[in-house]
């Protein structure tokens, strides 16, 4: 059995997320938040149903306080271990280039959605991967 992770990118709207599996890594449908609580139940259920070896955090730069302070309460509600916080400086930036092949309306799209999130997450599992 090949290991698991679980990457997400905790935004005010949207949890982008990610899984590796098998080598390869794949965008997940994000988690449109209503409220902290609902966002962290959908989590705790995706990591029940997907059983991750290791849930991996974007976590922001410590000058980004508030939603550093932000992104550790969310992790705090979680029932889950371990939890690996990745620095997810430009991890935004990279996800945007990844949708320039895109039409402009798509790539708006993208950002609604949240798919942009999810290739958020992506460029958290792979800066973790390159670290590992």
């Amino acid at each position: 059995m090949s290991v698991s992770l679980v990457a997400c990118d905790v935004g005010l709207k949207r949890i982008g997320l990610a899984l590796y599996v098998g080598g390869v890594i794949l965008p997940l449908e994000p988690i449109v938040r209503t409220s902290r609580q609902q966002a962290s139940r959908a989590l705790q259920t995706l990591l029940t149903h997907k059983q991750p070896a290791k849930l991996l955090v974007g976590l922001p730069h410590a000058r980004y306080s508030d939603t550093r302070q932000r992104v550790l309460h969310f992790v705090s509600l979680l029932d889950f271990t371990p939890v690996i916080f990745v620095d997810e400086e430009d991890t935004s930036a990279q996800a945007l280039e990844r949708t320039w092949h895109l039409p402009r309306a798509k790539r708006q799209n993208a950002r609604k959605n949240g798919l942009l999130d999810s290739l958020s997450a992506c460029a958290i599992l792979e800066r973790f991967l390159k670290q590992a």
